[in-house]
């Protein structure tokens, strides 16, 4: 593509990563109208998609090679360098001029890096974090915040439209996912305040259902947590948003807190908790921790996680 050329609907996308979030937010772009190549290290994960008319492809490069737009929604940093700078080859794979939008939740340094390297072959990198869990991401009803070049970002609105509800640009690479961690401290933080919160009422005789019916309603609980309030009340921890992703991010906000010399006693606690209850090795919802705090039993001798 020419540069800050705007992208359109006949814009040939590849996809890298269909898990939680990822087949989601493929299974919208395509039925936008995008023609699209896809990529799973397990092929079964793109079944789905390849029913619905995407093509796909043996391995990230070869992806890499047929495709305008890049978009990859991948678990970590070591996934993200081993797709792009590692074994995946893309970077290596992708003609100039081709255009990455980075979906994953991984560490500023990691998006900066990649855009250095990206810039030697003559393409351009977004980050473009994503906040919202599998609901969201299948009503296209997705918060995007995204780092890079302004004019990219612009250009890439056809593709935000299709998946989310608002978008954000917040600065230069990086700055995407760094608000993406700030996002995510107040989510997993707020959600380890409701569970103190249920379990006290808990103690105090409130019926629980009331109780939980009740709170949903305040103008104190976020919106993010309305929902998780609904599906705890009936002891559903289903993953939309799964513990051990939570406790990952969590990795990621205190690790920028240690290297910025920045107390965060309340994050640090949150996330002591979180990590007990991911550490249980379930696949469920980082609601859980609600669970969790209203068993007294679960939370004795926490130790926080090391920064």
């Amino acid at each position: 593509m020419l540069p800050h050329e705007k992208i359109t609907s006949d814009t040939r996308l590849g996809f890298i990563g269909l898990g939680y979030l990822g087949s989601r937010i493929a299974r919208r772009l395509l039925a936008a109208g995008f023609p699209m190549v896809v990529y799973n290290r397990d092929r079964t994960k793109a079944t789905g998609l390849a029913a619905l008319g995407a093509e796909v492809a043996k391995d990230p490069g070869r992806l890499a090679s047929d495709v305008d737009v890049v978009l990859s929604c991948l678990l970590d940093d070591a996934a993200v360098e081993t797709v792009y700078l590692g074994t995946g080859n893309v970077l290596r794979n992708a003609r100039p001029g081709t255009r990455i939008i980075e979906l994953s939740t991984i560490a500023p340094e990691t998006s900066r890096q990649l855009h250095q390297a990206a810039r030697q072959f003559g393409i351009s990198v977004l980050d473009v974090a994503v906040s919202g869990s599998t609901p969201a991401a299948e009503a296209g009803a997705l918060t995007l915040f995204g780092g890079g070049d302004r004019e990219a970002f612009d250009a890439a609105d056809p593709i935000f439209a299709a998946i989310a509800k608002q978008w954000f640009y917040m600065g230069p690479s990086g700055s995407g996912v760094a608000m993406k961690l700030v996002v995510n401290t107040l989510l997993g933080v707020g959600m380890q305040a409701i569970a103190e919160a249920v379990a006290l009422g808990s103690r105090l005789d409130l019926p629980r259902d009331l109780l939980f019916d009740t709170l949903a309603k305040t103008a104190v609980v976020a919106p993010a947590h309305v929902g998780k309030l609904g599906t705890a009340k009936k002891h559903d921890y289903s993953p939309q948003f799964p513990v051990r992703l939570m406790r990952k991010d969590f990795g990621l906000v205190l690790d920028a807190a240690v290297q910025l010399g920045l107390s965060m006693p309340a994050t640090e606690e949150a996330a002591a908790i979180n990590s007990e209850e991911a550490a249980s090795g379930n696949e469920e919802d980082f609601s859980a921790v609600i669970r969790r705090m209203e068993q007294p039993d679960e939370v004795e001798n926490v130790v926080p996680p090391a920064a």
